[in-house]
């Protein structure tokens, strides 16, 4: 695999910097307040517009829930995190895989006001079966149009 930016090859180094990942499955650190926890992940990633960790608690609206240990959130709630996380890193590829797993309506809809205000010059890639999750991408690759279909008849 070769990986470029503008043109510019990258090594597989450098790659971690342009990737920013939100999957249900993906642990956080339980023991971290949402204060330690954004403060952290930005140990490791350049922040998207130099944004700080209160306007991230404000867009999550978590304000009460800021020194509260990860390990005492709902799933609805770490998966907005990860979600959060990941959009605020200021990288070109976002991975999404099941985006609004764990959300409720209201969460969903937090979700697609991020994709909105948080897309621009970037690829987004969301790996889902469910159409609310993807229903925005101009492009659709279909795991099912790629199978190997030896048994056909």
């Amino acid at each position: 695999i070769l990986y470029s930016k503008n043109g510019n090859k990258l090594e597989v180094e450098q790659v971690f910097q342009e990737l920013s990942i939100a999957a249900p499955y993906l642990e956080l650190i339980e023991e971290f307040s949402l204060t330690e926890t954004i403060a952290f992940h930005f140990n490791f990633k350049k922040r998207l517009n130099n944004i700080s960790n209160e306007k991230i608690i404000d867009i999550l609206n978590m304000q009460s829930s800021r020194s509260k240990e990860i390990k005492y959130f709902s799933s609805g709630m770490k998966q907005r995190v990860k979600l959060a996380l990941s959009f605020f890193s200021d990288t070109s590829i976002l991975l999404l895989d099941e985006p609004t797993s764990n959300l409720d309506e209201q969460g969903i809809n937090w979700y697609h006001q991020l994709v909105k205000e948080y897309h621009a010059q970037r690829m987004i890639i969301v790996c889902s079966n469910q159409a609310i999750e993807y229903a925005f991408c101009t492009h659709h690759l279909s795991i099912t149009d790629y199978k190997n279909n030896h048994n056909k008849v």
